[in-house]
């Protein structure tokens, strides 16, 4: 490692936002929002993304995510009651894999507070198989990935 930090990312660099509100028992005794939380963030954001716009139902469908990656850069913290906005791009669209890269901003703040991914794997619900991305849930990541 170099010992350089990147710098956070910002606004500009994402496809889909999404605005979620913080919760009182999500602050800590440090009167901020705990870190294990902004994960939670990350899964709300990209799970309302498959649900909303790849029609995923997380119920039924035999073809789901699993996480195998998960990553996150603290930079700012958020408090209770602020809202967060949550920007969703894809990294990378594979076979059976997508990285969901995300970033999450204060109302009117260009520079993300805390921005990381999460790597899904889809399986086969039965048996836990490496699948195929369903066309619909393929199509809807499709629409937000970043070119190249």
């Amino acid at each position: 490692m170099s010992g350089e930090r990147k710098p956070p990312e910002t606004r500009d660099s994402y496809f889909h936002f999404r605005t979620m509100p913080t919760r009182w028992m999500d602050n800590d005794v440090y009167a901020h929002i705990n870190n294990v939380n902004y994960y939670s963030f990350f899964d709300t954001l990209l799970n309302r993304y498959l649900i909303d716009e790849g029609g995923f139902n997380y119920l039924e469908d035999q073809t789901i995510g699993i996480a195998v990656e998960t990553f996150c850069r603290f930079h700012r913290s958020f408090a209770y009651p602020e809202e967060i906005q949550g920007g969703l791009r894809i990294g990378h669209l594979g076979r059976s894999s997508v990285r969901y890269e995300i970033g999450l901003f204060a109302a009117g703040e260009d520079t993300a507070r805390a921005d990381g991914h999460f790597i899904h794997v889809f399986v086969d619900r039965p048996t836990n198989k490496p699948r195929a991305i369903p066309d619909d849930l393929r199509a809807a990541l499709a629409r937000i990935k970043v070119p190249g």
